[in-house]
Parts: structure tokens; sequence; C-alpha cells
């Protein structure tokens, strides 16, 4: 029998004191802006973006919070959270649009919010939207290898059960999932937790498994117990780092340095197949964290437009499209 590994990783990088800390999520998305801001400005050096080296810094800071943050949350609300539980839980409480931590950001919101953005950024600086766009696509994917390693260290978006996986992790978080068929050992849990750490297993039971995690850090002899409680699953988010974020990065940085006349929007349009088709192939060992779509989780069927979407900008880039090598 395989014996999986038990997650039990801190989400807290760095305690700053009462409800100070550094959480390796905010880490994941500003080493994604900084490396993202070097890499365009290397691409902007050798005259492969469209824009100069002296405009990046500005570029990442708007792209960031009109993009990303904006678009990314926006999205979840409106691809995730109202078709699951109703518009009527956003008018209830309003203030849950900016609560990033209830249920996230949503990548494909924050794709679509970056391609308006960069359209009318574009406009405004007098360049090519698709020659702007690609620079972005290149190292977007970065910033989606750290996100989604992210996702692993917080223990969320984990994977299918699947008991002869050689390398499976079992997560505490999947308790608290009525879907899941840990929820039905959830009281197991809680009472394992209190032999040990009974403020802990209270705390579980009124703001969820956060706590059972800090009491698996602490109480290693508890690993026995949620072993047997919980199921072996794919690791899906590091799947999903390595198909959308490193191996996709390592592709268009090739093509973009190897290939510097390429034209306009076809980068960006390999961005978009190249993701979705990533992104649907790593779904199928994700458990669905929505309502499927017919047989599809909403991630792939959301992806399925991005391809078509990428489709129109390769080919808009081999007929129409210019060489960011030939701006003026």
């Amino acid at each position: 029998m395989i014996t999986a590994y038990v997650h039990d990783w801190n989400p807290i990088l760095l305690e700053l004191g009462g409800p100070l800390a550094v959480r390796w999520y905010g880490l994941g998305y500003l080493l994604s802006f900084v490396v993202g801001f070097l890499l365009l400005q290397r691409l902007a050096k050798k005259g492969l973006w469209v824009l100069p080296e002296k405009e990046v810094g500005d570029f990442i800071a708007l792209s960031a919070m009109f993009g990303v943050f904006l678009g990314g949350r926006l999205g979840y609300v409106l691809f995730y959270m109202i078709p699951d539980k109703g518009i009527g839980y956003v008018l209830a409480d309003p203030l849950t649009i900016i609560r990033v931590w209830d249920g996230g950001m949503a990548s494909h919101g924050g794709i679509l919010a970056l391609i308006i953005f960069t359209f009318f950024y574009a406009r405004k600086k007098g360049v090519s939207w698709t020659g702007l766009g690609d620079g972005l696509c290149v190292v977007a994917p970065v910033g989606l290898f750290f996100v989604r390693m992210a996702n692993f260290i917080n223990g969320e978006l984990y994977g299918r059960v699947d008991p002869d996986c050689k390398w499976a992790v079992k997560f505490p978080d999947a308790l608290a999932d009525v879907r899941a068929p840990e929820h039905a050992n959830a009281d197991a849990a809680y009472a394992a937790v209190m032999q040990v750490a009974p403020l802990a297993a209270e705390q579980s039971h009124q703001y969820g498994t956060m706590y059972i995690k800090e009491s698996l850090r602490a109480h290693p002899a508890l690993h026995e117990s949620f072993e047997l409680l919980l199921q072996p699953r794919h690791p899906s988010q590091i799947y999903e780092a390595v198909l959308e974020g490193a191996l996709l990065f390592v592709i268009l940085w090739v093509l973009r340095i190897k290939i510097p006349k390429l034209g306009n929007g076809i980068l960006t349009g390999l961005f978009f197949i190249l993701y979705a088709v990533g992104r649907m192939t790593a779904e199928q060992f994700r458990e669905p964290d929505s309502a499927m779509i017919g047989f599809l989780t909403k991630g792939q069927f959301y992806s399925t437009f991005m391809i078509v979407i990428g489709l129109c900008f390769v080919a808009w880039g081999m007929t129409k499209g210019k060489s960011s090598v030939e701006r003026s």
C-alpha cells in the first residue's frame, strides 16, 4: 500500500506580530511581478518588445492593479461565486467582492482583464496592441508558476482521489468539502485533534481546517490518525505549475529569443492555446471546486474559448502582424 504524504505546510512564511504576516500566496504574486519586470526589461533592452525599457515599471504596476487583482477577483465572483452561490450571496454582503480570501481569484478573469487593459494602454502609448500583449504573455507563465506553487503550499485546489498515485498527497482541507469523501471523517479528525490540542479542535470546528494543519505541524503523532482519515490525491497544483507555468514559459521565451521576427500576436495566440491545453490537461487530475458544465469542469469550459481566441491571434499575427523588432 502506498503511504501518502499528509500535507501540513504552513501558509504563513513569516509572522510579523498581530495580524501581520508574510504569506506564501502573497509572496507568489510579489515574485511574479518582480521577475516579470526583470524579464520584460531584458526584452525591451534587446528591442524585442514594443515599449522602451524605462516604461516597463509603470506597465507592470498598472497590469497588476487593473489586470491581475481587479480582473482576477471579479472573474472569480462572476464565473464561480455567483453561479454557485447566487447573486443574492453577493448582494447581501457586497464587500465580499474585495475579500480575496473568500474563494481567491480566477486566472481566466485575470487574463480577460489583461486583454482589455493592454488594448487601452497600447492606444494611449501609440504602440501595437498585439505587440504589447506578446511581451506580457511571454512572462505571464512565470507568475502562474509561482501562484500555483503557493496554492500547493496552502493545500488548496487539491487533486482528485487516486490510491495508485505514487506521489499522492493527503490534504486536510478536503475534510471541510462536503463533496469530498473525507468530509464523512471530519468528526473523527476533530476528535483526534481534541485529544492533543483541544483549542485547535474547537477553532477548526468554528473557522475551518487551518487549525487542524497547525496541530499537524505541532503534533507529529497526529499524522498516523490523519493517514487513515484522508484520501490520497494528485498534487494537481504542481501539475498546473509545470504545465501552465514552467513549460509554457520555456516555449514562449525560446520562440521570442530565437525567432525575433515573429509577427505581433502570434506569441499571444500561442499563450492562449497552450495555456488552455495545459489547464484542460491538469484539470483531469484536479478536484472540481465548482459545479460542472456538462462533462467539463468550469476551468476546462472557459479554456475552450481561450483556444478559439488564441487561434484568432495566431491567424492575425501570421497575416497582418508586424514584428516587434520592426517598430520605430
